[in-house]
């Protein structure tokens, strides 16, 4: 993990690899409005006040993920500055957007890619402006290289390498102009990296393969986390979950030689007077089952179990955070494959909430698994329950692959989310529960289907998980199957793969109402 810290050192006199500043977009958007933004200072002192249309010659406008690098003055103790574009330059000075900020601080970083010491000074005059821009350098900073650089054996003897491997991450981040020892801006940063590290563990888990990740093994590191951090951790097998009547979890997992398993993360605080429970959908590997996937849907398939890893990270960082509040994960784990053992079309699972699922679509599991965790999420009353899954095509099909939606039972929790999702840079909408599309989930065999309506299918799963709240709590879903997944090119912080999306709604809601304000 890239190291962060707060430094003593100003921009002039900073020793890296590289010196990071921001510029923005003036009135007119042409280049000869660039704007420098505040932290350029000493920069631009030593560019004799040049700084702006040099970096205008070369072309710079500011636009956001605009990247320009050009070698550093005799006055400055760095080889290299890093000018990073923040968008249109805000109303108020001094006022950037913290979501501009992390995302430039996010592209600096991926672009500082093995280098050993980078200088960010970015706008930094608030506590909110220094958190972001560690977030999104930290962030930026992830790669998934567990799997490259190997030894190759094929090579001669004595030979070396001509492929050295992939780039490490940017070892280590230097805030310049923030104050380090002012304990607030302390606090930020502390929080900043373990909400990032926990984030980039939930990616690692979202990119690992499927041979190497399943049901098992993910307990396996939920179990040993929860070691680390003082987290309650029990697992139940598949002998617990027949014992215990878990019909989804064991219908969808049947098909595979690896068995499902639910996982209950439980962190408490001893002055703690609310409990947030939290659900994650864990399909470690989606192949449809008998529905099988067409060629071409399988390949990314790892990555159903984002909202199980998204849980987990939440969990864990609201441990780290010392927060006051109890937050208990559920992690609903499964491995989707077709088999003779399989649960078939037509079949009919007995729910561990007594209700009866006739499964028309063995492709619509993640509703089946989470449906079960629901439940017994439900049973130990807490004050909100959310869930977070990758859940349908049709809310990708609504609302693109960069924003998730949100239902609800209540419709001050739901805005509740929507407006922390924002507040922490995660796009997000509301999305309605029509009550007329309930009916399409009727069965002629037994208590409700697994598919209803082709048309607003990503509302019929969300009325289908509703069946298995218990009542009187207030509950939401996130259904983050757009998000969760990155297969383009890494743009700001968000790197290609998985992105953990939504544990930076999760952690602020946790946060939220350890404050008292649950929503």
């Amino acid at each position: 993990m890239t190291a962060l810290t707060l430094s003593t050192a100003g921009a002039a006199t900073l020793r890296a690899d590289a010196l990071v500043v921001g510029v923005a977009k003036g009135a007119g958007s042409k280049s000869g409005n660039l704007v420098l933004a505040p932290g350029a200072e000493a920069v631009d002192k030593a560019f004799d006040g040049k700084l702006a249309s040099v970096l205008a010659t070369l072309g710079a406008v500011g636009a956001e993920g605009e990247l320009t690098k050009l070698p550093a003055p005799s006055g400055l103790k760095v080889p290299v500055v890093v000018a990073v574009g923040l968008g249109p330059v805000p109303d108020k000075e001094d006022a950037y957007d913290a979501e501009a900020l992390r995302r430039a601080a996010g592209t600096a970083a991926r672009a500082l890619a093995g280098s050993q010491k980078a200088g960010f000074a970015l706008p930094a005059a608030s506590v909110e402006d220094a958190a972001a821009v560690a977030e999104g350098a930290l962030l930026g900073s992830y790669a998934f290289t567990a799997y490259q650089g190997g030894e190759n054996k094929l090579a001669p003897k004595g030979a070396k390498a001509k492929d050295s491997g992939p780039k490490l991450p940017l070892a280590e981040i230097a805030l310049v102009g923030a104050k380090p020892r002012d304990k607030a801006y302390k606090a930020a940063v502390e929080r900043a990296l373990a909400l990032a590290e926990e984030i980039n563990r939930a990616r690692d888990l979202i990119n690992t393969p499927p041979n190497d990740l399943y049901p098992e093994s993910f307990a396996a590191v939920a179990t040993a986390a929860g070691k680390e951090h003082g987290i309650k951790v029990q697992v139940l097998d598949e002998k617990a979950l027949v014992k215990g009547g878990f019909g989804g979890l064991l219908g969808v997992g049947q098909g595979s030689a690896h068995g499902p398993r639910l996982v209950k993360l439980a962190y408490t605080h001893p002055k703690a007077e609310k409990t947030l429970a939290l659900v994650g959908k864990g399909i470690t590997y989606d192949s449809g089952g008998i529905s099988l996937k067409p060629a071409g849907h399988n390949e990314t398939m790892k990555c159903d179990m984002s909202g199980a890893a998204a849980v987990f990270a939440a969990v864990v960082a609201a441990a780290r955070l010392g927060l006051k509040v109890n937050v208990t994960g559920w992690l609903a784990l499964a491995e989707n494959m077709p088999s003779g053992n399989a649960t078939r079309p037509g079949d009919v699972l007995r729910m561990y909430s007594g209700k009866t699922v006739e499964v028309l679509n063995t492709d619509a599991e993640g509703r089946l698994v989470l449906a079960d965790a629901l439940t017994r999420a439900s049973e130990e009353k807490p004050d909100a329950i959310v869930d977070v899954a990758t859940l349908t095509g049709a809310m990708v099909l609504a609302l693109g692959n960069r924003t998730f939606g949100i239902m609800a039972n209540d419709d001050a929790f739901r805005t509740s989310i929507h407006e922390i999702a924002e507040e922490v840079g995660e796009a997000s909408w509301p999305m309605p529960l029509p009550a007329d599309l309930r009916k399409g989930m009727d069965s002629p065999t037994a208590d409700i289907a697994n598919m209803g309506e082709r048309m607003g299918g990503g509302l019929v799963a969300g009325l289908f998980l509703k069946e298995f709240v218990g009542e009187g709590i207030a509950w939401a879903h996130l259904d983050i199957a757009g998000p969760a997944f990155h297969e383009g090119a890494p743009y700001g912080y968000t790197p290609k793969g998985g992105t953990g999306s939504a544990v930076r709604t999760l952690v602020r809601l946790a946060e939220r109402t350890a404050d008292g304000d649950l929503g």
